[in-house]
């Protein structure tokens, strides 16, 4: 699967298939969104300028905002930032697949959140999108990304598999792009602090 061909099967995914809890109720969706931006309150800045790549129709970001942070919406669909266009039209959007996310924002931000995004790439696309969202970054901003190790990693198959990586994969990339994984207690996502590379 390619960067791409990712971003076409969001664009044309049915609303409901775009996280389980839709599939229970919208209530029971816009609260488990509720309850991720809670707990990322707990890991960012209070009122820091965040982006939320793969931001879909707005689950977490919206309720992120209404917690005091400056979010920008992002991601490679525009069907999905149309949605959340609709639901929060006062949040800036970024039409990117990640890769270039730095150039559409055209400043660094102080920090990037990435859930269940990841974890529908290649080894390869992810590692191109994760560098693109530390360009992003300012030093020392925070990248909390939902970016999973396995004992056994494996790439996904399909656009709604699931890829995991090994902890010598991830710690290899971040050593490379500049990023120092921070211990997080209690956060469900590994967070990562933005630092030079090398």
């Amino acid at each position: 699967m390619t960067i791409d061909s990712v971003i076409d099967a969001w664009d044309n995914a049915d609303p409901a298939a775009i996280h389980p809890t839709r599939g229970i109720s919208e209530d029971a969706y816009r609260i488990s969104g509720d309850n991720q931006a809670a707990l990322l309150s707990t890991i960012l800045p209070e009122g820091c300028k965040v982006v939320d790549f793969g931001c879909g129709d707005g689950r977490v970001a919206i309720p992120l905002a209404s917690l005091g942070y400056e979010v920008t919406g992002a991601d490679g669909s525009q069907a999905m930032l149309d949605r959340l266009t609709e639901a929060a039209p006062d949040m800036p959007t970024v039409l990117t697949d990640g890769t270039n996310l730095a150039d559409q924002l055209g400043r660094k931000t102080d920090a990037v959140i990435s859930l269940a995004v990841l974890i529908h790439h290649t080894y390869e696309s992810g590692e191109r999108i994760i560098e693109g969202l530390r360009a992003a970054v300012r030093v020392n901003g925070l990248l909390v990304l939902d970016w999973p190790t396995a004992d056994e990693p494996a790439e996904g198959s399909g656009w709604i598999g699931v890829t995991t990586w090994s902890r010598d994969q991830q710690d290899e990339v971040c050593q490379r792009i500049g990023l120092k994984r921070l211990d997080q207690p209690g956060s469900p996502w590994p967070v990562f602090r933005a630092v030079k590379a090398g």
